[in-house]
């Protein structure tokens, strides 16, 4: 295998553990309008959370389910007890889910310690295959395999069912969709915590591939997801995908020829895309 092949796929797999943050981080701004700078935390409460049933247990399946879980839990509290009554007002927003931000993180050290926790990869999933006679790790294929899966699977949920339809209307018109008897408020608390389950699924998944945890992580990807969601296009689901990838791939060959440039790079590719194209490359002008 070439060098810029293993370098495109380990990109990829970059990008799809990205995407999964930033996916619910779009979804609950663009269907929602609430920016929800919580959503690091999120992710990091499901990477433990899946980390401890994975210990307990063993199955690395529960694990992922167990911090999906948790992050679905979490995100309807927040939105049902903090957010909900602040909607449509930005600065509030902000203040109060960067104040969530810090609370979460420090009852997450609380409960975990704030050392390093090491987080191993499931025996199915160690070791590599060869691909085009070199080898590759086997659980980045799995993450590229899972975040495509997922973003197919969302991407339809939201065009070809009926609960996307409701969606989608509730936010054009929620008075019109309350008169027609569906309670508008549910299907948005719904909505984020299905969000908050996306990211904290996605924690699940970057722990064995980054080897371990701490209680900061989830902060630092956080600004990686925000990146992503301003170059895919605030709202846009498909923008969310593109911009991962996009994103993944920067940092990974960055990291490889010029690593003291690799965040730098990232931020200097939003900025171009907000001066060339403000809307993000899949955003609708609004």
């Amino acid at each position: 295998m070439s060098l810029t092949l293993n370098l495109l796929l380990n990109g990829a797999a970059l990008g799809m553990l990205i995407f999964l943050l930033a996916a619910g981080l779009s979804l609950i701004f663009g269907l929602m309008g609430v920016l929800n700078f919580a959503h690091g935390a999120i992710f990091i409460w499901g990477a433990y959370t899946g980390w401890t049933v994975y210990g307990w247990t063993g199955s690395f399946g529960l694990g992922l389910l167990a911090g999906a879980a948790a992050g679905w839990l979490l995100g309807w509290l927040l939105e049902r007890w903090f957010v909900r009554p602040f909607y449509g007002d930005h600065i509030a927003q902000i203040l109060l889910t960067l104040g969530l931000m810090i609370v979460l993180t420090e009852l997450l050290k609380a409960v975990w310690g704030p050392n390093l926790q090491n987080f191993d990869k499931p025996a199915l999933l160690q070791g590599a295959v060869t691909i085009l006679h070199d080898p590759f790790p086997v659980y980045k294929l799995f993450l590229i395999g899972v975040g495509t899966v997922l973003a197919i699977a969302v991407h339809l949920l939201l065009t070809r069912t009926r609960y996307g339809i409701i969606i989608r209307a509730g936010v054009q018109d929620p008075v019109m969709v309350q008169a027609l008897g569906i309670n508008v408020r549910r299907v948005f608390s719904a909505v984020f915590a299905f969000g908050a389950a996306l990211a904290a699924l996605g924690g699940v998944l970057f722990g064995p591939s980054f080897g371990s945890l701490f209680p900061e992580l989830g902060m630092q990807n956080q600004l990686l997801a925000f990146i992503v969601v301003v170059i895919g296009g605030i709202g846009s689901f498909l923008g969310a995908f593109a911009g991962s990838l996009l994103i993944g791939l920067a940092q990974t060959l960055m990291g490889y020829y010029w690593p003291e440039a690799a965040l730098a790079v990232n931020v200097a590719l939003m900025a171009l895309v907000l001066i060339l194209k403000p809307e993000g490359l899949f955003g609708a002008r609004r």
